[in-house]
């Protein structure tokens, strides 16, 4: 039986999960759940694998796909509940389909370049860890309603931010 690690919240975005899992050197697993998932029961969600802090192995509940791949899922913008456990074994398979490069969470999930810089010199030397390659990029862009999902979250923030701005007339532009 795992036990948490006193973080389960919701967060703005995955920079501050994985910034924690980071800094208190945490082995065992975290859950991230997207607000699709969360409101809408949509979509599934993520689970990481970490070793002294570093991401291993990730595994997307809802498409059941790993790795690269598997962050493409997760990539979604908005806020996101984040459960972190300590020890035990983590519900992600520890092949090479499922391994993530230790700096690649950090990119795809958070946007953060130093979160990711500092997450590449907290991993082995030994380089034991799976290679970054395009294949969560190139399966976000095959995902048609994803794509479709961003742009009409996009359209409704700027048609707020218009309305905000005083410009009405061209928010319907």
């Amino acid at each position: 039986m795992t036990t948490p690690v006193s973080f389960s919240r919701v967060v703005e975005d995955a920079a501050a999960a994985l910034g924690l899992a980071l800094d208190r050197e945490l082995t065992g697993y975290a859950e991230f759940t997207p607000q699709d998932a969360l409101l809408l029961d949509d979509g599934g969600a993520g689970v990481l694998a970490f070793e002294a802090g570093v991401p291993t192995h990730v595994k997307h509940s809802g498409s059941g796909r790993g790795g690269d791949a598997a962050l493409g899922d997760l990539a979604v913008p908005g806020p996101l509940r984040v459960e972190c456990y300590a020890g035990g074994d983590p519900p992600v398979p520890e092949t090479e389909q499922f391994a993530v490069a230790p700096g690649t969470p950090a990119e795809r999930l958070a946007g953060d370049a130093d979160l990711a810089d500092r997450t590449r010199a907290a991993a082995p030397a030994d380089g034991s860890q799976g290679g970054e390659s395009m294949d969560a990029v190139e399966a976000f862009l095959e995902d048609d309603e994803k794509i479709d999902a961003l742009r009409e979250r996009a359209r409704e923030e700027a048609t707020e931010r218009a309305s905000e701005w005083g410009f009405e007339e061209f928010a319907e532009d």
